[in-house]
């Protein structure tokens, strides 16, 4: 029989919660694009620049959220010839779509906003204070949908709804101000600051998505330590050439090369590669790749490392 050179070990964890995931994520979407079209429409009618600022922003998690739906379904997908690991990594894409559109949302905002620093207009206070109520109140209610999520994508979503609240928040006070001063440079003050606050939280989370898409190791795991763990529990073989990367920000991924001696058996063989599998399990890596090198052999890898 061929000697087995490579150990595959899956652990898939299918939540019992992801149809009502897809629901919540659905409810969110239909919820912030119904309200952006609406709050379009107020921005123009209060002539409020920090309003049309936010209503773009919602136009982009509506965006955000459509996405995330349509690839949460997509995620489901089982490996195929196409896709050897499956197709979680999409909800990734999807993610850095959406911190594109809210990149381009926010630099057309700022083209409107900077030219009102200069040449404020007149905006009407009540409208505005209407329009925060009823954005407090959406974004609430999305909030308490989706504050469990845990993917990038979802991170993505739950930031953009936490900002537009927060923005909201900041509407509220300057509508009350307006109403008892004439001061109409605040709206485009206030225009910038949720626009720079939206910028923020998007390249915050683009650096996580490209460390991603860059294979870099999680912040959740340390390969020196893995390393320590691996040799201070196992002594019948050693390791090196640990690579850890991420799927999608979730699913950890292991590969290494393991060396044990050549008159170890069979047997033996496979107790020590369980043993590395449950070290692996009990570190939350979802996916582990061993290469068993014997010592007699001439590991490139190995002879790299020297």
């Amino acid at each position: 029989m061929k000697n087995e050179k490579e150990h595959h070990r899956h652990t898939h964890s299918h939540s019992h919660h992801q149809t009502g995931s897809e629901k919540n994520i659905l409810f969110a979407f239909v919820l912030n694009l119904v309200f952006a079209i609406i709050e379009a429409a107020g921005g123009i009618w209060t002539n409020s620049i920090a309003i049309l600022s936010d209503a773009l922003h919602d136009f982009g998690d509506a965006l955000s959220l459509g996405v995330a739906w349509v690839f949460q379904k997509k995620s489901k997908k089982q490996p195929d010839h196409r896709f050897s690991f499956g197709y979680a990594r999409f909800s990734l894409l999807g993610a850095l779509i959406s911190s594109f559109v809210l990149v381009a949302g926010s630099a057309l905002i700022l083209s409107k906003t900077i030219p009102r620093l200069f040449q404020p207009e007149h905006v009407q206070p009540k409208g505005m204070l209407i329009f925060a109520v009823l954005g407090i109140l959406v974004n609430g209610v999305a909030i308490i949908r989706l504050n469990k999520g845990t993917s990038i994508n979802e991170k993505v979503v739950s930031w953009h709804l936490l900002e537009d609240a927060l923005g909201w928040v900041a509407v509220l006070v300057a509508s009350i101000v307006l109403m008892f001063w004439d001061i109409p440079w605040i709206d485009p003050v206030l225009s910038l600051m949720i626009t720079g606050y939206v910028l923020f939280g998007v390249f915050r989370n683009l650096k996580e998505i490209f460390i991603v898409f860059l294979q870099g190791i999680p912040d959740s795991v340390d390969a020196v330590e893995i390393e320590k763990q691996l040799t201070d529990e196992i002594d019948t073989a050693t390791f090196h050439h640990i690579h850890l990367w991420s799927l999608d920000g979730e699913k950890t991924m292991m590969s290494l090369h393991m060396n044990v001696s050549n008159d170890l058996s069979a047997e033996n063989i496979i107790k020590v590669k369980q043993k590395v599998a449950s070290i692996a399990e009990g570190l939350g890596i979802h996916h582990l790749t061993i290469q068993v090198d014997f010592m007699s052999e001439n590991c490139q890898d190995r002879e790299d490392k020297k």
